[in-house]
């Protein structure tokens, strides 16, 4: 059955690669992202039914006005994925600017509430939906470097899991390690050792399937893409 899927962070890394498994599907995707650029080039890819704007997931009102519009064209999404973050740069945590930490935050944290906020009661009102929100490796371990995208991952984890426990019945929401893959935020922490990992295309393929697959029996659990 086609389904209605709502991704953040549409432009670049997992989520641009996932678009295409999805389109392929027959499923609708309702993306976002913040490069007019990349935009312009997904709508040109893929018209509509699909539908790509730009939102900066930090804006609540734009977020909440980009909801609005999407569950009045679309109704509520059957599968809703805030896949939209950043990385800091490394450094000891003493030596991170305020206000790149800040920064972070606001994406990696306050950006997957503000999506939440904004599509959450269309999806509880009809009583069903999927809600994946992308956690990390460094959600459940830690490493050097990069304290603040660990705060933000395990941020991610247990404000899923506690928002798998107030869901209705038919519904669920799952913190999901995407796994190691060769993006440009990887390289920012691994540089030329990224490319020893799979390719976003190549994740895609195989985690297409497996979030389409995902229901209310996978509520509140935390899982990564084998």
């Amino acid at each position: 059955m086609s389904k209605v899927i709502v991704l953040t962070g549409a432009t670049r890394g997992l989520g641009r690669a996932l678009v295409p498994v999805f389109a392929a599907g027959g499923h609708t995707v309702i993306g976002c992202g913040r490069s007019e650029k990349q935009l312009a080039e997904l709508w040109a890819a893929f018209p509509a039914p699909h539908s790509f704007a730009a939102i900066d997931v930090t804006n609540p009102e734009a977020v909440q006005r980009w909801a609005d519009r999407t569950v009045a064209a679309f109704g509520p999404p059957d599968l809703l994925i805030n896949n939209a973050a950043v990385m800091n740069s490394l450094a000891p945590l003493w030596e991170i600017e305020t206000d790149e930490f800040d920064a972070l935050i606001d994406v990696n944290v306050k950006g997957v509430f503000h999506v939440l906020k904004a599509f959450i009661p269309a999806m509880v009102s009809r009583g069903r939906g999927v809600i994946v929100n992308l956690s990390s490796g460094w959600g459940r371990s830690t490493a050097p470097e990069v304290a603040p995208y660990c705060a933000s991952k395990y941020a991610i984890e247990g404000l899923t899991q506690a928002l798998a426990q107030e869901l209705p019945n038919g519904m669920a929401a799952i913190p999901l390690n995407p796994g190691i893959i060769d993006t440009d935020m990887l390289r920012q922490a691994f540089a030329e050792g990224a490319s020893a990992y799979p390719k976003a295309s190549d994740w895609a393929k195989r985690a297409g399937p497996f979030l389409l697959g995902l229901g209310a029996k996978d509520n509140g659990r935390s899982l990564t893409v084998g």
